[in-house]
Parts: structure tokens; sequence; C-alpha cells
């Protein structure tokens, strides 16, 4: 899960075994936070940058791999700034604080992970350990893209439709979170849309469901044409 709950306690950085090769800008954090995240930043070699009201201008002017913004009003003009920007309209965007209804406010922007409020170190450093390997381009083939945004669900069958909060989609399915009861093989059809991508309609199945944490998968229907527009904005992300 890329949405975990804690408290923050002020550490002291620990030395990287990495050479710093991508940044991620701290958008006005205050301590102990700030501390926290940049510490778990710098345990995979990603360098932090102290950003202040000038936020939007510097996205516009500098290249970041990440930035961190805590998700309240002034936050759009942040994230406006970032996606409309040639060198960082890609970049992995973190909210700080929050709930997923509070991403998915957001969720034009293309929100990918959120650092849950109060933050606690492990939760933080789970968090970064799963994104990584977005923020540093050490991706694998068929990589999945942590991304926060709503997903209408049309129970197949069923005079049934839910709303979902996605987790994390890749060419060939997503995860997501609702909690709403499937079963697994159940067949549905689900839109959505990401950033670039108009919204988007595509059959699929349900491969996976975790109870507990109201999370479930979902497969793409092969015979579904459309699930390549979601296969190449995939590719296309990746890259950028």
């Amino acid at each position: 899960m890329l949405m975990d709950r804690g408290h923050g306690t002020a550490v002291v950085p620990l030395p990287s075994s990495r050479k710093a090769s991508a940044r991620a800008a701290l958008i006005e954090l205050k301590d102990p936070i700030r501390t926290v995240i940049s510490d778990c930043f710098r345990q995979f070699g990603i360098e932090t940058t102290i950003l202040g009201a000038d936020a939007a201008d510097r996205l516009r002017r500098e290249k970041f791999e990440a930035c961190v913004v805590k998700l309240s009003a002034p936050a759009g003009e942040v994230m406006e700034s970032a996606r409309t920007s040639p060198s960082n309209s890609r970049m992995v965007i973190y909210g700080l604080g929050g709930s997923a209804h509070d991403a998915l406010r957001f969720s034009k922007y293309g929100v990918n992970a959120v650092f849950r409020e109060p933050l606690e170190r492990s939760a933080a450093m789970k968090l970064v350990r799963a994104t990584q390997m977005l923020v540093l381009h050490e991706l694998r083939r068929y990589v999945r893209i942590p991304v926060i945004t709503e997903i209408s669900v049309q129970v197949m069958n069923e005079n049934r439709r839910f709303n979902a909060t996605s987790i994390e989609v890749s060419s060939g399915g997503m995860s997501m979170r609702s909690a709403e009861d499937v079963a697994v093989g159940q067949a549905v059809e689900i839109s959505f849309a990401l950033l670039t991508l108009p919204r988007v309609w595509v059959k699929a199945s349900v491969s996976w469901r975790n109870p507990v944490g109201k999370a479930f998968g979902i497969r793409f229907d092969n015979t579904d044409e459309r699930r390549k527009r979601i296969k190449e904005w995939v590719e296309g992300y990746l890259e950028n």
C-alpha cells in the first residue's frame, strides 16, 4: 500500500550509501517532517532541496524528479506549475497530509502518493522505498505507476456502479481501494482519466482482493482494444 498512517519524530540524518542522482523539492515543509522525509530520500540517493514561497516559479525553471507538497489550497498552483513545465511535467508528486479524498481534489494533477499525517519515519521510509524506482528512473519493463485518481466501476451483469480510488496502474491492470465488495473473477468495466490521458473505458476482471485493506486489483480484458490507450500512456509516462 502507498498510503500509510503514523506519527513523526525528528531523526539524525544517516549517511547515504548511494550518490545522489535525482532531486526532490520539499515545498514549505517544516521540521520535524522535513528532516524525516529528507533522510528517507537520502537513503535511496535522492537529494532534497527546500523550496519556499517561490516554489511555483522555481518548478517552472528548474528540473526536479519529485516534489512533496502539503495537500492544502496553495498546492494547486504548485502542481499546475510542475505539470505545465516541460522539464517537470512527469515528475513524481507526493502529497503530504489528508486522506485519499483530499488527494482526489488534486487528481487532475496526477498525485502519485501521499505521506499521511501524523508522519512516522517507518511509514515514510516504506512509501519512499515503494516509489523510489520511479523517481530514479530505474524501471523494470512492466512497472506499476503509483497514481491517485477516481475510478468509476460498473459491475457487469449487475445494476451496480460505484467509485474507487486508484493505487497503482500498469499496462496490464490496476489496483484500487473501495468500501464496496467485489469478488475475484467478477467482470467489470471501469473508466478514469489520468493527466494527459482523456477519460477511457475498458473492460476488466477482478484478479485479487484484500477485504482488510478494502483494496482489490483488476486485470484489463485482452480482447478490449481500448486497453491499448492505457498501455501507450504508461509507456509514454516512463519514457519522459
